[in-house]
C-alpha cells in the first residue's frame, strides 16, 4: 500500500465503490485532502480510520455503505408497465451508476437469470438479481408500479407492484445474500408494501426501504 493513496486505491482497500469513498471524503467522514482538484489520502490515516471503527465505531461505515446501495436516482415511480419494459428501465437505471463497468454484460446477465426462473416471490414483489463482475460494488434500483405488472409470472400468480433489482460483484456472496434476504423480508410486510405504494417521492422510497 502506497504512503499516499488515490480514491481508486482507497476504494479497493476498503472494498467499497469509488463513489462511496468520494462521498465520505466530501462529507469529511474519511480523512483526506485535495491536491489541486484531486483527492489524496495518507495510508496511515486510512488504517487508523478503519481500526477505530473495527474497535466499536463501525456503525458509521455501515450506514454510509447501505445508503450508497440505493439512491433516489434509481427509483422509478411508474403508473403501469409490462415485465420486459420495467426490467429494461431498471437495468438502464443501474447502468448509469458509476459502479457499473459493463452495461451490456449486466443486462445480459440479469435477463438470463430471469429466464432461468421468475424472481416474482409473491406478495406483489419481484426481486431480479445477479452477481457479475460487470459491477464493482453492490447496487440496487427499484420500480413501484401501482397498476401492477400482470405478466411477471409471480409464484402466487398475482401482479407485481414492487420490483427491487439487485446487482453485486461476483465475489460479494455474503453481502449479496444478506441484502437480498433483507429486502425480500421487508417487502413481505404488508404495511410496508402499502406505505410504499402510496409514496410519491423517490427519496421517501429510499428511506422506507433502507430503514
Amino acid at each position: 500500500m502506497h504512503e499516499i493513496m488515490t480514491i481508486e486505491e482507497v476504494a479497493s482497500y476498503l472494498r467499497v465503490s469509488e463513489r462511496t469513498v468520494y462521498e465520505w471524503a466530501q462529507k469529511g467522514d474519511l480523512p483526506g485532502g485535495k491536491i489541486g482538484t484531486t483527492w489524496r489520502f495518507k495510508s496511515a490515516d486510512i488504517e487508523k480510520w478503519v481500526n477505530d471503527r473495527l474497535k466499536g465505531q463501525g456503525a458509521a461505515v455501515d450506514e454510509h455503505a447501505v445508503s450508497s446501495v440505493l439512491t433516489p436516482e434509481r427509483v422509478l415511480l411508474l403508473p403501469e408497465g409490462n415485465k420486459a419494459g420495467v426490467l429494461g428501465q431498471l437495468i438502464d437505471s443501474l447502468s448509469r451508476a458509476p459502479e457499473v463497468r459493463n452495461a451490456s454484460v449486466l443486462r445480459s446477465g440479469m435477463l438470463e437469470r430471469e429466464r432461468l426462473m421468475s424472481t416474482g416471490i409473491g406478495f406483489g414483489v419481484g426481486v431480479p438479481h445477479v452477481r457479475s463482475d460487470a459491477v464493482s460494488d453492490l447496487i440496487m434500483a427499484v420500480a413501484v408500479c401501482k397498476k401492477g405488472i400482470e405478466d411477471y409470472d409471480s409464484l402466487d400468480g398475482m401482479p407485481v407492484t414492487i420490483v427491487c433489482m439487485l446487482a453485486a460483484r461476483a465475489d460479494q456472496h455474503t453481502e449479496y445474500l444478506r441484502t437480498l434476504s433483507s429486502i425480500s423480508s421487508r417487502l413481505k410486510d404488508a404495511p410496508v408494501r402499502k406505505e410504499l405504494l402510496g409514496l410519491k417521492d423517490a427519496s421517501a422510497v429510499v428511506a422506507l426501504l433502507m430503514d
